[in-house]
């Protein structure tokens, strides 16, 4: 019967009592509470020590626990704990992991460091991080783990078995065998319940499935992403330009890949234009945020200068400025969620191709209906909080115009920063806000201007 899961929970009382047991080097306790904790759960842990103190606990753990929890460290709190790992222990660790997250730790390493815990690792990892580390991080290459099952066409099915029992004792799971011909040129794939029903003496060739989804190893990593989402793959074959098989992507590595892209665009959508994390040095934390941030009051700017143009409306009808704030508002919400809808929608290839014209109609019809609603409830309020019906159907037509502007705005300035080959993310923060705030002002002015 299988155990149940261990539920780990930090809480306070557990933080203080663990940290009593570091401060006094209480192994046999620390060692007794990890036991049956999953290195996941440890690896949130350790984020509450310092490098020494998580070598001490880690220290107490069986090699493959170390392994997997160094594993599962983010790159910048990773690159801080090993420096309180000799090269000999950094080797000894590797030796643990996959490929994959093998050259992915090397590289995080310092040149010279690299090159020592390189050439201790066993041979045929060495051979493998070796290879990886040509590749870029942000392709198929960099992405893909050597391990992976592979068979010959010409294989009976028993061959294949028992080939497969040789093979898995490097691959920790594996989801289909991938088959091949004499020069590694990948056929296509076979799935494991097909070798089990076969007979015996089947040919491995006559149950392939032919083709099938493949990767060159320099396709991005978010187009990889894309195609194992888009035909729910759970790992993936890497091939080189002449077609031959030479690793294969699973879906824990792609789900690291959808995780930091949603980061950066959820940080550039926040107007910060750079990968930050929250420990990061003040000087980083700060030259992030402080390009839009800058944007912004220059747009403040623009807009004070703005309305000093119509001053002589504002000292002739000084109601007109009590809506500024609500044009100005409302244009930034309307441009902010018709751009976040647009680069929701840009994460889908085929966006443009299913019609760009009929997505744009429909995005002017939402907003024409919103219009209407907005500004008839505007000036239905404003009639019987002010009775000011002259001023109660201007600031209406300017709150309809906005919002067709802004709406407008806000869904081609990410399709244009898009072709244009930026971040469309981008057209969801700050750049939108501030370009709505004075798109608003004018439109307002502009209005009050000729009606009043």
């Amino acid at each position: 019967m299988e155990e149940p899961l261990v539920e780990f929970e930090l809480t306070k009382e557990f933080r203080d009592r663990f940290q009593e047991a570091l401060d006094q080097r209480q192994s046999d306790f620390i060692r007794k509470t990890l036991e049956d904790v999953k290195p996941a759960d440890i690896t949130g842990l350790l984020y509450e020590f310092n490098p020494e103190e998580a070598k001490y606990v880690l220290d107490l753990l069986a090699v493959d626990v170390q392994a997997e929890v160094v594993r599962d460290l983010d790159p910048d709190t990773r690159k801080r704990f090993l420096k309180a790992y000799p090269p000999s222990e950094v080797i000894v660790l590797l030796n643990q992991l996959a490929s994959d997250d093998t050259a992915d730790i090397l590289n995080e390493l310092p040149i010279k460091e690299r090159e020592q815990v390189l050439s201790g690792l066993d041979t045929e990892l060495r051979i493998q991080a070796t290879e990886l580390l040509r590749y870029e991080e942000n392709v198929a290459g960099g992405l893909m783990a050597k391990e992976l099952i592979k068979a010959r066409y010409y294989w009976t099915v028993v061959e294949c078995i028992e080939e497969i029992r040789k093979q898995a004792e490097s691959v920790d799971r594996f989801y289909a065998i991938y088959v091949v011909d004499e020069n590694d040129v990948l056929l296509g794939r076979v799935a494991l319940q097909d070798l089990i029903l076969k007979d015996a003496k089947t040919i491995v060739g006559d149950i392939t499935e032919k083709g099938g989804v493949a990767v060159e190893t320099y396709l991005s990593d978010t187009d990889v992403a894309e195609l194992m989402k888009k035909y729910d793959l759970e790992s993936i074959p890497v091939v080189n330009v002449q077609g031959k098989l030479v690793g294969r992507i699973t879906i824990d590595d792609i789900v690291d890949v959808i995780t930091e892209q949603a980061e950066a665009e959820r940080q550039a959508m926040a107007g910060i234009s750079e990968q930050v994390e929250e420990d990061d040095s003040v000087w980083r934390n700060s030259r992030a945020r402080l390009p839009w941030l800058l944007i912004g009051i220059f747009g403040g700017l623009m807009n004070a200068k703005f309305m000093g143009l119509f001053e002589a409306e504002l000292a002739r009808i000084t109601a007109i400025a009590f809506f500024t704030p609500l044009i100005q508002a409302t244009g930034g919400n309307v441009g902010i969620q018709s751009s976040s809808l647009i680069v929701q929608s840009l994460a889908n290839p085929d966006f443009v191709d299913e019609g760009l014209w009929k997505r744009l109609l429909k995005v002017f019809f939402v907003a024409l209906l919103n219009g209407i609603v907005l500004s008839g409830l505007v000036f239905a309020a404003n009639v019987v909080l002010f009775g000011e019906y002259e001023l109660s159907l201007v600031v209406s037509i300017a709150l309809f115009s906005v919002i067709l502007f802004a709406s407008f705005i806000g869904t081609v300035t990410p399709l244009i920063l898009s072709k244009s080959g930026f971040n469309p993310a981008l057209a969801a923060g700050p750049f939108i806000t501030t370009t709505n705030d004075l798109l608003g002002l004018t439109v307002y002015f502009i209005t009050v201007h000729f009606m009043l």
